[in-house]
């Protein structure tokens, strides 16, 4: 813990130094052009053409007046060439000022380096969020011709509870998140398409009903009233039918103030 408190007091130094050079370490925009993996799918047309791109600093590697940093955006990651001559003094300088976990934006040419890897040539490189946090990120060492992986964030408990740590670091976690909203979006298209309304519902009922649970208990202030988050959403949904609609359906948050696991969680849609 004390190991992280310096690293978080070192960030805050960097930051300070670049506040000095002029560089607002949180500015408010960047347009980006391409993602990763639009330059890579179309790096025959791109080619020696400038981009815009942006993402995250997983990986920095300085090497005098050069460096190769990796940044990941949604789709993937990108490999970003820095150089001196390209940045300028004071650009370089405050490139070294940055960490692994920063958000920063690239402008620069689309090429291939001699190991046949994609990248970005910088010709310029903006701050866009400087991180205050080590990000706990895997290293590999060889010993006795076995490669053994630590520092990796693999436990199941601080994944789960740190889900926004899990999403940087193990990034083939965000396919659950994306297929859940294709799943939902497609259901949503199938049910419209069928003549459904979608209506929403009260969460804060005076009565809790349509299934058989405990509930989240509040009071309301102004109506000096007890108040339950919904266990369910049946009986609701039940009176619009009886209003007259003849098809409804609602993706909806409901509570339970019971057990929980990997598989039953008190808050579920």
């Amino acid at each position: 813990m004390e190991e992280v408190s310096q690293l978080i007091a070192q960030r805050i130094q960097k930051t300070e130094k670049l506040r000095e050079l002029g560089i607002n370490p949180y500015p408010y925009h960047f347009d980006k052009t391409h993602s990763s993996e639009n330059i890579k799918q179309q790096f025959a047309d791109l080619e020696n053409k400038t981009v815009k791109v942006a993402g995250r600093m997983m990986a920095n590697r300085l090497m005098g007046k050069a460096a190769f940093a990796d940044i990941q955006d949604m789709d993937g990651r990108i490999q970003v060439f820095i150089r001196k001559n390209a940045l300028g003094d004071e650009g370089f300088e405050a490139y070294k000022l940055l960490d692994i976990g920063d958000i920063i934006g690239v402008t620069g040419t689309v090429f291939r380096t001699k190991t046949g890897e994609i990248s970005v040539a910088a010709d310029e490189l903006v701050l866009l969020s400087k991180s205050m946090r080590p990000l706990p990120i895997a290293k590999e060492k060889e010993e006795d011709g076995e490669k053994i992986v630590y520092d990796a964030f693999s436990d199941v408990e601080q994944r789960y509870r740190q889900r926004y740590v899990d999403l940087i670091v193990n990034p083939q976690v965000k396919d659950v998140f994306v297929k859940r909203s294709k799943i939902i979006n497609s259901m949503r298209n199938f049910l419209n398409n069928q003549g459904y309304l979608e209506v929403e519902t009260p969460i804060l009922q005076p009565i809790y009903g349509g299934a058989s649970a405990r509930p989240f208990v509040t009071h309301h202030n102004t109506l000096d009233m007890k108040l339950y988050l919904r266990i369910a959403n049946e009986l609701y949904l039940k009176r619009l039918i009886v209003g007259g609609f003849e098809g409804v359906f609602e993706f909806a948050k409901d509570f339970r103030n019971e057990g929980m696991s990997r598989f039953h969680n008190p808050e579920f849609t």
